[in-house]
């Protein structure tokens, strides 16, 4: 049974996962983890090498489980934590732990092994979203779980284990750290202000017009103004929205925003290895009127190093005014 345990100094949450140490890839230099031409679980044909699906897209006219999908979910074969059980919240002197319950999925974007969600077909990248607000709403159901961050590792550099494009959902009994720290900060703004500090942000940005890579009728694609990392990306709703919710019945033109930023970066990066985050609000707290939900994408072009681990501060090189006029001087 994996563990979540407390740090009482920082107040973040680790989870103490020895079923994720059972996976062939752990502790393997990268330059040996990969083989191209490979086996993939992922790929059709393979589905019987999965854990059995929770939701798919496919035909009425074909089984679960076999090929003829178009999108798949299944459970992570090796969790971060276990869905069965109780939290069984305790103490241990001081320290704060509990068992490590939760939710690890794996959305199987398309049975193409080499497409991307900057390749494949603009309906598959809304049926990705699509498969993102059908979880969130079902997971939201079962009381031991405050929130599912949804994540995409793509490259190996990112942390993927597998190349055939997937993305994950982790299920949590506690609001993570960083997200904490989000909703704070923008609810303090708001009882300051009565406005949303998101909202503010995306009105004042597309004024300035410095630092908008690309808008479209309901989305703004911004490189935030203190990005951590070059090429920093963050994906907002115009309107005020708290947590993911498709607009008049559609995630149209959020697919059409986040696949052109992917193919700009793409294009400006040479392909580069990234990860995503879809940061919303806690399911105690969907509809408010001080938290924005969006998606943040970070290019892994740069190391962490020893000052950014002891001191929290990132060293970026470009300045995202530089960032966005090169994103959208790209070609897609």
């Amino acid at each position: 049974m994996p563990e979540l345990r407390k740090d009482p100094i920082s107040g973040r949450w680790v989870i103490i996962s020895v079923e994720r140490g059972k996976r062939p890839t752990d502790f393997i230099p990268p330059s040996q983890k990969r083989k191209v031409g490979g086996f993939c679980p992922f790929c059709p044909g393979n589905e019987h090498t999965t854990t059995p699906e929770i939701i798919a897209f496919r035909p009425a006219s074909t089984p679960p489980n076999s090929p003829g999908w178009t999108l798949r979910v299944v459970p992570n074969k090796f969790p971060a934590l276990q869905i069965y059980g109780d939290l069984n919240k305790m103490g241990e002197g001081i320290f704060d732990k509990m068992n490590g319950i939760g939710a690890h999925e794996v959305i199987i974007e398309s049975p193409e092994h080499q497409l991307s969600l900057a390749t494949m077909p603009l309906r598959a990248v809304e049926d990705v979203l699509w498969a993102y607000y059908f979880r969130l709403n079902d997971l939201k159901k079962d009381m031991r779980f405050k929130y599912v961050l949804i994540f995409k590792n793509e490259g190996e550099i990112a942390g993927a284990a597998l190349e055939h494009s997937h993305s994950q959902l982790i299920a949590l009994p506690i609001v993570p750290k960083s997200v904490k720290e989000e909703m704070d900060s923008s609810k303090k703004y708001y009882e300051s202000k009565e406005r949303c500090l998101l909202c503010d942000i995306i009105n004042q940005e597309i004024e300035a017009n410095k630092r908008v890579i690309f808008e479209n009728d309901r989305y703004v694609a911004l490189a935030p103004f203190a990005p951590r990392e070059p090429f920093e990306t963050w994906i907002l709703p115009k309107r005020h929205e708290s947590s993911l919710f498709p607009t008049e019945k559609s995630f149209s033109g959020l697919a059409e925003i986040l696949q052109r930023i992917l193919k700009q970066l793409d294009s400006v990066l040479d392909t580069p290895p990234y990860n995503f985050v879809l940061h919303t609000s806690p399911f105690k707290e969907e509809i408010n009127e001080y938290y924005h939900w969006h998606i943040e994408i970070v290019p892994k072009l740069t190391r962490m190093a020893g000052f950014e681990w002891g001191s929290g501060f990132y060293i970026n090189p470009v300045p995202p005014e530089e960032a966005a006029k090169f994103m959208r001087e790209a070609k897609v």
